[in-house]
This record gives C-alpha cells, structure tokens and sequence, in this order.
C-alpha cells in the first residue's frame, strides 16, 4: 500500500502544482477522513486498531481525492470518504474482503448523489491557488461529449501528457501517472496485464470509431490521454483484491474494462465511464477467476 502511496507522489504534486491549495486540502481531508473512519469502524467492531499500519485507508483516500474536483466541499469529502470506507469496505469484513474499489465506490456514490459539485471542475492555475481564485470550466472529455469532435481540435496533446487541463486530481497528467506505473512495474507490485489490456482495448475501439467516422468521434490518442483513463487502468484496475489472480483472468479483466470504458464514452449520455467499468468488472471478478483457473498438474480436464 506504501508503495502504491509513493507511485502517486508524482501525479499528485502535479495537481496541486496545477489546481493549488484547494488540491491540497481535497488530499488531506480525504486521507485523514479516510483513516479516521477506518479507526471508529474498527472500535465499533471491537477489532485493534493495528491494521490501520498498513496504509489502505490512507491510499482509499489519496485515490478518492485524485477522483475528485479540487473545489470539493468538505462535506463532500466526509461523506465519500465514510462511504467508502464503511459500505465499499469495512461492511464486507475489511481489507482483503471487499468486493469493489472503495475510492471508485466512494466517487460512483457522490456522483450521483451530489452530480453537481462532481461535476465543476476547476481550471488550472499556478500554485498556490485559492478557491477565491478558481475559475471553472469543461473537461476535454466533456467538450467531446457536449460539442463533438471538432471542438477539441485546440486541445493540444502536449497539455494532456503535462497536466495543464481542467479535471479531477489524478487525470490531468498522463505522463506523471506513467511514471508512478513504471514504478510499480520495476518494484513488481502489479503486473502489465491490466493496465496494458485496458488501455490496448480502449485505442482499439476507439481508434475504429474515429476511422469510421472522424467528425463525430475523437482519435484514439486523445481517449488514451484524456479523463481517467490512466489512473484507473493502472492504480484502481489493479487493486490486488478486486482483480483476478491468473494473468489470464487479468487478460481479460482488462479487455472488459476497456470496452465498457469505449461503450460509454462512444455511445452513453456521461462523457466518461473509467469508474462504472471497473466497478463492473468488479462484480464478475468471481467468475473470471472460476472461468480461468489454472488446471491442477496431473489432473485432466
């Protein structure tokens, strides 16, 4: 889990660097929401309080902010913080038991409950920012979805791999997202299956969309860098616990995610679904494991 903290350092010091102060206290809000809701759920369960030593709440939080605007209320990050940690989490037995991602059922349960404020995104600006400062604006998945494809033409990619676009936290900057992945790899703390599939599948689909028709639909490029493509193929994917064993049910996995992913930015009413496949696949990890579990040696099929 510490590992994983450390491969976000670098897409967090970019939005803070590109959204200010108000980043800054989305981050520590929702760690410290996270880790103080984990400790009273453990109390009220009578269990120690020791396995709060191994990081998950702390890293449920950081992923939670990287999901969320940085002009979040606090409110906001109190309740998706003990959504996540109480009925994404603790409710299933805690740590190692959990069905779904708590941060992503964190994000998925404020959406929709508070669509509004999920859905103002600042744009960015030079630290140290205020929220006095903030002034808000579209997201480039967003333009794609409300105007086409044509609108997007001055969105540069070079803004997308730096960060100097308007989003959540953790989708601004696809190359510092890279960076704590290559981390991750070299430390073998994931493997390439998910990100890799994930990500493949989505610039195949989407990449035959823009073929077909290139005014309607954006290049497959463009999906690749743009929303949170990059911090759920290779920090939430991953997650040892909701995702499957084998390389294959990883294989696959990664293939599912990515589709649902292209469905619904090609053809739903939401400009992005990163958080809907994952938690999807989620749900049919059981049967990927059963589907791909390795024959025992000596036993024939």
């Amino acid at each position: 889990m510490r590992q994983v903290i450390y491969a976000l350092l670098p897409a967090t010091f970019v939005g803070i660097y590109f959204f200010g102060l108000p980043a800054l206290r989305v981050i520590l809000l929702a760690m410290i929401f996270c880790v103080a809701t984990e400790a009273v759920c453990l109390k009220v369960l009578g269990k120690p309080l020791e396995t709060l030593k191994d990081g998950s709440a702390a890293l449920t939080g950081l992923l939670l902010a990287m999901n969320l605007p940085s002009g979040s209320p606090w409110w906001m990050v109190l309740v998706g913080s003990f959504f996540a940690i109480t009925f994404a989490k603790m409710v299933f037995g805690g740590l190692g038991n959990n069905p779904f991602n708590p941060a992503l059922a964190g994000r998925v349960f404020l959406l929709t409950a508070f669509g509004t404020q999920m859905t103002t995104w600042a744009k960015p600006a030079n630290f140290p920012m205020s929220l006095a400062d903030t002034v808000t604006g579209a997201t480039p998945l967003g333009i794609l979805k409300e105007q086409g494809a044509s609108a997007i033409s001055g969105i540069s990619y070079a803004d997308l791999l730096i960060g100097n676009i308007g989003g959540s936290l953790g989708e601004v900057s696809a190359i510092a997202l890279l960076l704590g992945g290559g981390y991750l790899l070299v430390r073998r703390i994931i493997s390439w299956h998910i990100p890799v599939m994930y990500i493949l599948t989505v610039a195949v689909f989407t990449g035959i969309a823009h073929a077909i028709n290139p005014g309607q639909y954006a290049p497959a490029m463009f999906h690749v860098l743009a929303g949170g493509l990059m911090l759920g193929a290779i920090f939430m994917a991953t997650d040892m616990v909701t995702s499957p064993i084998s390389n294959k049910g990883k294989i696959v996995f990664g293939i599912g995610c990515g589709i649902i992913t292209s469905l619904i930015r090609l053809y739903g009413g939401m400009p992005e679904g990163v958080s809907y496949s994952i938690l999807i696949m989620n749900g049919l990890v059981p049967l990927i494991n059963r589907w791909t579990k390795p024959v025992k040696f000596g036993v024939v099929k």
